[in-house]
């Protein structure tokens, strides 16, 4: 007898859920039925047109070889003086396109010069200059992926940056940047 009422009372609860489900999804079709009977017609193809003029800007973005060039010249310009450097090279959006690490370069320079690549590229400025401004914002470098030490330069098209360059390893950040610009003016900047 058991066994039968336990039948039942799943048999109810199926079908009282079942009828839970069929209202709520009429409910939900009533809805969406009356929605579009309130919304206008739909747009005919003609009546669909794209950005009113000056409503898109361009952008001009680095190559993988024209990265690879500068990344190339600024170790070029750092074994020149028989420096042994890391360098990077970062789009606009700060995501990195090429790195090199040069022969002895150390541990250390290689996310250094993603980093200072990063740098240049968010506030369009060499990192000496950025790391200045430490005086007066101190917080700055509390800023994640970012490293205001000399060594990074901006890579700018038409005024705007396009991309970063990160050197790291040398004894100094005024040589690290001394080889990113080295790798700007590869790419004719």
């Amino acid at each position: 007898m058991r066994h039968t009422r336990t039948r039942r009372t799943s048999r109810k609860r199926l079908l009282t859920g079942g009828a839970v489900l069929a209202v709520l999804a009429a409910g939900g079709l009533g809805t969406v039925a009356a929605n579009a009977a309130d919304s206008p017609a739909p747009a005919t193809a003609a009546a669909v047109s794209g950005p009113a003029k000056g409503e898109l800007t361009r952008t001009t973005h680095l190559t993988l070889a024209a990265a690879t060039e500068a990344a190339r010249a600024a170790v070029a310009a750092a074994e020149k003086e028989n420096q042994h450097v890391s360098v990077a090279v970062v789009d606009r959006n700060g995501n990195t396109l090429v790195t090199l690490r040069g022969d002895g370069a150390g541990p250390q320079s290689y996310e250094s010069a993603e980093r200072k690549a990063f740098t240049a590229v968010s506030w369009n400025a060499p990192t000496s200059e950025l790391a200045k401004r430490l005086e007066q914002a101190p917080n700055l470098k509390d800023i994640p992926g970012t490293l205001f030490l000399g060594g990074g330069a901006p890579v700018t098209a038409q005024g705007a940056p396009v991309a970063g360059i990160g050197v790291a390893g040398a004894p100094s950040g005024d040589l690290d940047e001394k080889f990113a610009r080295a790798g700007v003016a590869a790419l004719g900047d």
